[in-house]
């Protein structure tokens, strides 16, 4: 490749069309004009970036949609339209480390991108639109660098019909009506992943929800209300959970929509989790992806992924959160379901390793059950004051930012230095290992009853 042009992709193996090199993006300022009845949508992005080499032309992932002018730092720029990609040449080469700025008009009707795993990205409601992007599905409507490792800030202003609501990431900081239709304004200053950007768009009620000292909101069709009430009941009590296991909530708010449409599973935004109403059953009968997606805004949402590959850091944390709120809200232990879930593994093929599962694996259950276990089998092997403490040190430290399984085992390294040894066999060992046993309870700092005695911490 010439050092004067950016690369086409991000190098990612498990997505190796996504993500783009030469630059990486600081903000994305998204106007969004969309009209409901004929899924068109007009819109302009103003993205800020700084290059990582000179750079001569350079690219975004954006399908389906049509670019219209280019500018880039308010000159007029070529660009060139390919199948997931719009590669743009500015007026004059961007020198190395320099900050610049592209405008993009762009129009077209916004449709899901097919994937590996599906459907991902803009999609119409039968009376609304969501908007579900991982892995790949940003592109589907705005032009970006869509790889987990390249956050920025995001403004979103979305102007649709009157009678609909409209929920995007981060603080609504505006909202105005003029002639039949309305405009909501949004801002998302904590650095996002673009598939954990989103618009949700419906004829939704919203109501607020104390979550300690994080806001919340609560987005539904009117005709489920008590379903949602009753069970959104239970977020207060696991925010608290959480916030004590893992740290201070690390956004400024916390939204769940439930939409009135069946959905195949759950999904996560940054500051925002998406229910389908058949999740909503008023009897709290998925509790456990209640708990699930909150626990993705530390892991997977602020501590994100520097590659695909490292994907159960995102998987294993938040299905190991489903056990510690059974566990805190007494129910049954984090042991018990840990130890269930090994018994339920061993009937699978263990053809998987956890730590490089691979792309067409990497969404399997058996990273999320398995990950989960490797995450129990370090906190019996250190107790819990221990495992807390480093699930919390973990959290800060890479709070808003990207992360690796070897930063992971580095850091727990300094707590005990043979769990290198549990990573190896759970993470990187094909054949299930045994959990160690649990010794003698005793009196625990964590949120969850102890399992073992605390050992010392080294370093």
């Amino acid at each position: 490749m010439s050092p004067a042009v950016g690369a086409r992709t991000a190098g990612d193996p498990y997505l190796p069309g996504s993500g783009n090199g030469g630059y990486s993006t600081e903000s994305y300022t998204l106007d969004l004009r969309y009209r409901m009845l004929t899924n068109r949508l007009d819109a302009t992005a103003t993205i800020e970036a700084v290059s990582t080499q000179q750079l001569t032309r350079f690219s975004f992932d954006f399908n389906r949609l049509q670019a219209g002018r280019v500018l880039v730092d308010g000159r007029r720029a070529k660009s060139v339209l390919s199948p997931g990609k719009l590669t743009i040449t500015p007026a004059t080469p961007i020198d190395s480390g320099a900050a610049f700025t592209v405008v993009i008009e762009y129009s077209g009707s916004p449709a899901p991108r097919r994937s590996a795993w599906g459907l991902v990205g803009w999609e119409e409601l039968e009376d609304g639109v969501i908007v579900a992007s991982q892995p790949s599905g940003a592109p589907s409507w705005f032009p970006c660098n869509d790889h987990p490792s390249d956050k920025a800030r995001y403004s979103i202003r979305v102007t649709t019909e009157q009678a609909y609501t409209v929920l995007c990431n981060g603080v609504l900081t505006g909202h105005s009506v003029s002639s039949g239709r309305a405009s909501w304004q949004f801002e998302q200053q904590q650095p996002t992943a673009s598939y954990l950007a989103t618009v949700q768009i419906g004829r939704y009620t919203t109501t607020p929800i104390e979550l300690g000292g994080v806001p919340g909101t609560l987005a539904y069709p009117k005709e489920i209300e008590a379903r949602v009430e009753a069970d959104c009941g239970q977020l207060p009590g696991m925010m608290a959970c959480f916030e004590e296991a893992f740290g201070p909530y690390p956004f400024d708010g916390y939204t769940v929509v439930t939409t009135p449409d069946d959905l195949e599973i759950p999904l996560e935004a940054q500051g925002m989790a998406i229910f389908g109403a058949n999740h909503i059953d008023g009897e709290g009968g998925e509790e456990r992806l209640m708990a699930h997606e909150l626990a993705h805004q530390w892991f997977g949402n602020s501590v994100g992924l520097d590659a695909w590959q490292h994907i159960w850091l995102n998987e294993g944390f938040a299905c190991y959160a489903e056990w510690l709120w059974s566990e805190h809200s007494g129910k049954e232990s984090a042991d018990s379901l840990a130890r269930a879930a090994r018994t339920k593994l061993k009937g699978l093929p263990a053809d998987i390793l956890v730590g490089d599962p691979g792309s067409a694996d990497m969404f399997d259950d058996r990273i999320y059950k398995r990950g989960a276990l490797t995450l129990h089998a370090v906190r019996l092997t250190i107790g819990d004051s221990a495992f807390f403490s480093l699930v919390k040190e973990w959290t800060d430290a890479h709070r808003h930012s990207t992360a690796t399984t070897d930063d992971f085992r580095a850091l727990a390294a300094g707590y005990d230095e043979s769990l290198d040894g549990v990573f190896e066999a759970w993470l990187f060992s094909l054949p299930l290992p045994t959990l160690p046993t649990v010794s003698s309870p005793a009196s625990s700092a964590s949120p969850a009853k102890s399992l073992v005695k605390a050992k010392s911490r080294r370093r």
